[in-house]
């Protein structure tokens, strides 16, 4: 290619001004979104001083939970769907067969490592009983891994503490499960 070719178009560079070769446009531009910042509300917030605000705790991601149906009984069926879709393999269940007549399994350990949890909600989307749902719980904290290592008791205890703050997804979201 030859720069006298006459497929070549050659753009002219622009003629700046006085102010344009002062970097002055720019320069207030800058200026501008600053002030724009300076004004703006706040969004964020000094934690643990001061606690954040969640818009929609239904779209939010914390620890999980494990769902009681009606009868008070743990909702897993023991199906495997969530250790299965869950791409951190943070979920260990141990089916046995179910002493009541409306299930064949239910998990006689369900343990979820929320330390190697991505909190995806995809254990939650798998789920076909809606056993298993992320709460709007963000401080979680542990002074040990083990602490971290949430077994079905502990899961259950933190549906018997969101229970009342956040009722089930599935029917808010028109599950077709109820309980």
């Amino acid at each position: 290619m030859k720069p006298d070719d006459k497929n070549i178009q050659w753009v002219e560079e622009p003629k700046l001004g006085l102010a344009g070769r002062m970097y002055l446009p720019l320069f207030v531009q800058g200026l501008t979104t600053t002030v724009k910042h300076l004004v703006a509300p706040k969004v964020t917030v000094s934690y643990p001083d001061q606690e954040p605000e969640i818009g929609n705790p239904l779209i939010y991601r914390g620890v999980h939970r494990l769902n009681k149906d009606e009868d008070g009984r743990v909702k897993c069926v023991a199906c495997f769907l969530c250790a299965t879709a869950c791409p951190a393999h943070c979920i260990d269940i141990i089916g046995v067969e179910s002493p009541w007549p409306d299930r064949e399994k239910y998990p006689e350990s369900f343990v979820i490592d929320e330390l190697r949890c991505i909190y995806c909600g995809m254990c939650e989307e798998a789920c076909p009983v809606d056993a298993i749902e992320l709460t709007s719980l963000y401080n979680l904290t542990g002074r040990s891994r083990e602490e971290m290592i949430f077994d079905k008791e502990k899961l259950l205890s933190v549906y018997d503490m969101t229970k009342d703050q956040e009722a089930m997804k599935s029917r808010s979201l028109g599950g077709t499960v109820g309980g």
